[in-house]
Parts: structure tokens; C-alpha cells; sequence
């Protein structure tokens, strides 16, 4: 796989995942002004942090340097987070699934399921990826949480690993989902989903 990875609209049940665009700035901006959003993040995503993080975001996508989506929700059209795939390695067929971050009103519904469910189906039956990864800052157990419940292997951490933006040296926490695993998460995703 040489091709260049990039953002592609998908769409699973109610929620939409976009390619990051000029239009989304306002809707995320709103959805962004929390500060739990950005407490394990490597920078500040509020106030005169949030358009920082926008144009960079938006010069990456646009760049075709990671894939960056706006993450919708059909039913009442609300941009509720962004998510993206980053450290992309076509030559290696992998890709980290991160920079993820939802508005708090929609942390523990079916919002990061269905988004994991997008990203890993176009990731390993699409682009045909050998592997994705995710991390998360050692100190995130409600992020850990969440990726152990995908299906994804803990390997390990990477010690004082990111210097983020208050200036305290996180350690990352490190999970992988290989190819020959996607059949079971796959199954899991869509029974949680259909049960939600």
C-alpha cells in the first residue's frame, strides 16, 4: 500500500464522521469549550487555544499529512468531536487511530463506538492496514477504559514520553488492534451498538 491516506466521509447509523473542513470551525469550537476535553490532550483546544489547534489540524487534513474528521451526529446535525488517523506508515500498512475528543454531553453513548467502528472497518477492509494503534496518557483511565473495551491489546507504556501543555511529562499508554483480531472487535463493536 503506497497510496496516500486521507479523510473520506463514512457514516454509521446516526453518527457521520466528515472530512475536516472550514465549516466545521464554529459548530467544533462550541463542541470543544469544556476543559475535561483537553486535560490528558498534548495542547489546549479552548479559547485562543481552539483556533490554534483548528488551522493546524485543518493544514494537516488539508496536506494530506494525517486524516482529520469532524464527528457529526445525523439526527440533529450537531458536530460533537473530532477524531483522526495520525502516525500513518503506508509502507508499513499502519496507522494510529487519535487526537480524539468529544463534547462531555456525549462521552458514554454510542458516539466512540460508532466512530471506532467506522475508523477500523475503513482502516483494515478498505485500506487494507496490518495493524492500528491507539494512546493515551497513563493518567486517562476513562480513555484506557474505553480502548481496552474495543478489543485492543495493551502493550505497554513509553515513559515520560510527551511534554504536554501545562508542562507535565506524560507517560503514554500504548494498545494495538492487528488484522487477524478485526473479525472479534468487528463482532463486538456492532453487538454493543446494536444493543445501545
Amino acid at each position: 500500500m503506497t497510496e496516500t491516506i486521507c479523510a473520506v466521509p463514512l457514516e454509521c447509523g446516526d453518527m457521520r464522521l466528515e472530512p475536516l473542513a472550514e465549516g466545521h470551525r464554529t459548530g467544533l469550537e462550541a463542541a470543544g469549550d469544556a476543559a475535561d476535553i483537553w486535560a490528558f490532550m498534548p495542547y489546549d483546544g479552548r479559547g485562543a487555544g481552539f483556533a490554534r489547534w483548528f488551522d493546524w489540524s485543518l493544514d494537516l487534513n488539508t496536506g494530506n499529512r494525517e486524516a482529520v474528521w469532524a464527528v457529526r451526529r445525523i439526527g440533529d446535525d450537531a458536530l460533537v468531536g473530532s477524531t483522526r488517523y495520525l502516525n500513518i506508515a503506508s509502507h508499513d500498512r499502519r496507522v494510529e487511530i487519535g487526537g480524539t475528543w468529544y463534547a462531555p454531553a456525549v462521552w458514554g453513548s454510542r458516539v466512540n463506538p460508532a466512530c471506532k467502528l467506522m475508523l477500523l472497518a475503513h482502516g483494515f477492509e478498505t485500506l487494507g492496514l496490518n495493524r492500528i494503534e491507539f494512546k493515551t496518557d497513563a493518567r486517562n483511565a476513562r480513555s484506557q477504559a474505553a480502548i481496552a473495551k474495543l478489543g485492543a491489546t495493551r502493550e505497554g507504556v513509553f515513559r515520560r514520553h510527551m511534554v504536554l501543555h501545562d508542562g507535565h511529562v506524560r507517560d503514554t499508554v500504548y494498545f494495538s488492534i492487528i488484522r487477524e483480531e478485526w473479525p472479534d472487535v468487528k463482532a463486538r463493536l456492532e453487538e454493543r451498538l446494536a444493543s445501545a
